[in-house]
């Protein structure tokens, strides 16, 4: 329930609790939710372990996605709020090359992280965005892998939509994961319990639009793996959703299509990786987050994986909720020896190329696909 938790000891992984994913598809508006997720369930504290930014792949694209923004909107002395910032990254990177003021907020956001050397514009809230936090007034809201997160999205826009008020001038950016991919690609590992609400262009720009905005441009990012939303304040007559983005019948075939998918997809992933065992391969994964998480418990994997490693140094000593492995670093893999390393995301081949190689290792590469 929690893939992104921080635990301490094999026999809390092993018994960590689980919950079920059924996720539905609504015909008339696109959006796709677990109906079985429960709030309550899980956990947002600063033992979530949610950065991607040890990559230097992902940093190149966070600033570009930074510079892209200040191209278009002068962030400069102009006042920043980031809904769910994590630990800092993201808004500490876009003060330090924008010149604005920036204001996070998030539950797992640790003081004690090194976020740069522009801390004397930074305020962090350690708290969940809300109602309580309406005053919060900025030139620009941006709110980055959060969404899917939140069961009552409607309602939870609609709260950013009123704290901006009579503003014409704010301007938002939100990214989330783009479930068109996830449904053509059957990548059930990107479905996982934290992630309740799951969305396509289509989707997400109604959902927008509904709440009262004017949705400038959805477009995907990242490989074609996250989706990226700009838009303005407006009302709700703005145009209809269906003028934005109309992609309700190619997204009703890829959920036909995943479901009936699925049981081969699982099946076939399963076969390679006791292929690989039986022949005496030893097999490792790179990456321990939510994704792994899926992967490994989807297919029921444990003494078949070798190693489990990340890049995260936070993460090392720690195990994987659900099947046990302790979370290695890279270097590691020198006893190890792979045979063939699982990428859990093949944006990240050829950084993870370079580092094996580093290493003096050359295992086959198994990107997910």
């Amino acid at each position: 329930m929690n893939s992104c938790l921080l635990v301490d000891d094999r026999q809390t992984a092993l018994d960590f609790p689980t919950g079920d994913l059924e996720l539905v598809f609504c015909a008339a508006c696109g959006f796709i939710q677990n109906r079985r997720f429960d709030p309550g369930a899980v956990t947002y504290s600063t033992d979530y372990e949610e950065t991607q930014g040890f990559s230097g792949h992902f940093r190149r694209f966070v600033d570009e996605l930074i510079d892209d923004q200040d191209r278009k909107h002068r962030l400069r002395d102009r006042t920043v709020l980031e809904i769910g910032c994590g630990k800092g990254e993201f808004l500490s990177r876009l003060v330090e090359r924008t010149g604005a003021r920036g204001i996070g907020i998030d539950p797992s956001y640790r003081p004690d992280r090194d976020v740069g050397q522009t801390t004397e514009r930074l305020t962090f809230i350690q708290d969940w965005y809300g109602p309580a936090y309406a005053d919060l007034a900025a030139d620009f809201i941006c709110c980055r892998h959060t969404l899917e997160h939140i069961p009552d999205v409607l309602d939870f826009i609609r709260q950013v939509r009123r704290s901006i008020g009579d503003r014409p001038e704010v301007r938002i950016l939100f990214e989330v994961p783009d479930t068109k991919r996830v449904l053509a690609e059957h990548a059930f590992w990107d479905m996982y319990y934290e992630h309740c609400s799951y969305f396509t262009a289509g989707s997400l720009a109604r959902l927008f639009a509904r709440a009262g905005f004017v949705v400038d441009d959805v477009r995907t990012a990242y490989a074609d793996q996250y989706l990226l939303l700009e838009g303005r304040p407006g009302d709700d007559r703005v145009r209809p959703a269906g003028e934005i983005v109309d992609d309700l019948e190619a997204t009703a075939a890829l959920v036909e299509a995943f479901a009936a998918a699925l049981p081969r997809k699982l099946a076939d992933l399963r076969a390679e990786v006791d292929a690989w065992h039986g022949a005496g391969r030893r097999v490792a994964i790179w990456g321990s987050g939510s994704k792994a998480v899926a992967y490994l418990t989807s297919l029921g994997l444990r003494d078949e994986i070798a190693a489990v490693v990340d890049i995260n140094p936070h993460k090392a000593g720690r195990y994987m909720a659900g099947t046990g492995h302790r979370i290695e670093r890279p270097e590691q893999l020198r006893a190890v020896r792979p045979d063939v390393v699982v990428v859990m995301n093949p944006v990240y081949v050829a950084e993870i190329a370079q580092a094996l190689g580093e290493l003096g290792l050359a295992p086959e590469l198994r990107p997910l696909d």
